[in-house]
């Protein structure tokens, strides 16, 4: 079997030593080669070629960031017209890196890489495999989730603090969220649902779109709004009309009781949709697994059923 590993050299979970470890465990069961990112967007140029190139494995160390390239990568090597030929692409395996690592852990596997790394090796050896869907916005492919609005806009927060010099943890994510619920003009709704042979829904502040579930994580507790979200089913939405202060409060206070479905008549919620459209009055952040992406006024969002060969 000929495998890449594609190292995001910032991963913050390995040192140098962890790596070359790594290295030496995969190549005892693949024929290994092993390349470096060096800027944005360069793990999808990696696994692009890889995938050209005819391997049958691609590995990613890193965060949730590297490994939307390198699907995005994977998805795009072939300009033709189905999506959905998983068994035409190479396989992926992740080997968490990054200070989240929520696509790993849907998987089912250890956040931490060493343990990872194992399951990895005893997944290879059993050639236990499974094939799951994405989700798409617009010609961005995403694993578990994407959002327009608030979070996106704490995602560009979180980035810049992060450029400063900042560690990525809860608590920065946390001061990021107070800071731009503050600077959030609340009661000016801006998007509006299309959903095929349906009345549109308008009036809508943020909204967030789960393939998968959870949706993240703070520290190892999940945090799952939509908790019916799968890799085997369509994408999940939930939608908030208006970000007034008790509303906001009440609703948050269910996503993160894990108790509570969110509701209310401020809460939009669907499940296992086929595809949609996200318009806005005005160009608005968004961002897909957690990369902040930039502004848009129109997404278009598609289920991708099939689409991918993962190693779990």
């Amino acid at each position: 079997m000929r495998a890449l590993l594609v190292v995001n050299p910032n991963a913050t979970t390995t040192t140098e030593r962890g790596r070359d470890i790594l290295v030496r465990a995969l190549r005892s069961q693949v024929d290994l080669d092993v390349a470096y990112t060096q800027r944005r967007g360069h793990a999808a140029d990696l696994a692009r070629e890889a995938a050209r190139e005819g391997l049958d494995l691609v590995v990613t160390l890193g965060g949730d960031g590297t490994v939307n390239e390198a699907v995005n990568g994977l998805m795009t090597f072939d300009s033709g017209p189905a999506p959905d030929r998983a068994q035409e692409r190479p396989a992926l395996a992740v080997v968490p890196g990054g200070s989240t690592n929520v696509f790993a852990r849907a998987l089912g596997l250890p956040s931490d890489w060493a343990e990872g790394t194992g399951a990895i090796l005893e997944a290879l050896r059993d050639r236990r495999e499974r094939i799951i869907g994405l989700g798409r916005a617009d010609d961005r492919y995403f694993t578990f989730c994407a959002g327009m609005g608030i979070d996106a806009e704490v995602v560009r927060r979180v980035d810049q603090a992060r450029r400063k010099g900042s560690t990525s943890t809860p608590w920065l994510y946390f001061r990021a969220t107070m800071a731009q619920f503050a600077a959030t003009n609340r009661r000016m709704p801006l998007l509006t649902l299309e959903l095929p042979g349906e009345p549109a829904q308008s009036g809508i502040t943020w909204m967030l779109v789960q393939n998968t579930a959870p949706w993240t994580y703070i520290g190892e507790r999940p945090v799952d709004p939509n908790p019916r979200a799968s890799f085997d089913t369509g994408l999940d939405v939930l939608g908030l009309r208006e970000l007034q202060v008790a509303s906001t409060a009440r609703t948050v206070t269910q996503i993160l009781s894990n108790r509570h479905e969110p509701k209310g008549k401020q809460v939009v919620r669907m499940h296992d949709l086929s595809g949609f459209t996200l318009t806005a009055a005005k160009p608005i952040a968004f961002q897909v697994d957690g990369e902040y992406l930039g502004e848009c006024d129109k997404l278009d969002f598609a289920s991708v059923p099939g689409a991918l060969r993962v190693v779990c």
